[in-house]
Formats: C-alpha cells, structure tokens, sequence
C-alpha cells in the first residue's frame, strides 16, 4: 500500500495545517513575554504532524534552519502556527512555518512572529529511515516554494560538507 502512495505523490494542500493557541502566563520568559522555545516546540509540533501526514506515518525532526524571530509575543495573543510541505525527497521533506499572532480580542490585526524551515526525515518502527510519496507542487506558489527549497537543501548540504571534511582546514 505504501509504496503505491509513494509513487502516486501528493500536493502540499494534502497535509497543510494551522494550528491556534492562546498564550498565557505560563508561557513567558523573564522578560514577560513569550519565551521564544514555547514558540519553537509549536513550531516542531505542527511540522511533525504535516510530515506524518505527507508520509503517512512517524517522522522525526532532523534539522530546523532559517528560523527568524520577528515581533515578541505576549500573553493574551493568539498564535497561529502554519506549516506545509514545500519539498519532499527519498526519505526527507522539508516543511514551512510561518507563525502569526494577533490579540484574544481581535484588537490589533495579525502580524508575523517567526518564520522557519524544517527538514523532517520519515521513519519505520526501527527508527530507520523509510520512503515519502513525492511531492506534487499545482500551482504557481507550490512551485515557487518547492524550488526554493531545492536551494536550501543544496545549501545545507554544502555547508554540511564543508563542516564534516572535504580536506580543509579545521
């Protein structure tokens, strides 16, 4: 069944998600605000369902790249935690967060809070890694974030690379 599913690919829209939470008390740092790994747990949280869903099944978070802070949140916002599959390879898919925030009582409009790029990796009940459907971009923005992603990859790969030895200095 599953490698029926791997060769049929699936669109992004076939695993987006949001997720919204209300931030309380509970949820600052010692600036009174937000602490910014609650908003990085969301993050992984929502990224980890979108790729068990593109994968139909288990995948674990492998890298987590390209995450920007941009406005603090604050108890009493709303955060709305959006996550879609914009790449997918044999095993890997790499997943786009956008994370918005606006007032419990709708007082101010929603702003961007962060944004980041995960890279999830599938996996079978031994933890190895295992096959994901490919991805099937439809239209022009599936397009336009999918080869974006192909140049964070290549990216991470040559900086990876460079870190793990090509027979440069250390």
């Amino acid at each position: 069944m599953h490698d029926t599913l791997t060769r049929a690919g699936r669109p992004p829209s076939a695993s987006h998600l949001t997720l919204s939470q209300i931030m309380d008390q509970h949820h600052t740092n010692l600036m009174g605000t937000v602490h910014g790994g609650r908003i990085l747990n969301l993050i992984d949280s929502v990224a980890g369902v979108v790729a068990a869903r593109h994968s139909d099944g288990p995948a674990v978070t492998a890298a987590i790249d390209e995450t920007a802070f941009l406005r603090a949140v604050r108890v009493g916002d709303v955060v709305h935690v959006d996550a879609r599959i914009t790449w997918a390879g044999r095993s890997s898919m790499e997943v786009a967060v956008r994370v918005t925030a606006d007032r419990w009582d709708r007082a101010v409009p929603p702003v961007d809070v962060a944004t980041a790029h995960l890279v999830m990796v599938a996996v079978d009940d031994a933890g190895q890694p295992r096959p994901v459907p490919p991805l099937l971009p439809r239209t022009d923005e599936d397009r336009r974030r999918y080869r974006e992603a192909e140049i964070r990859r290549e990216h991470r790969l040559a900086l990876r690379h460079a870190l793990l030895g090509d027979g440069g200095e250390s």
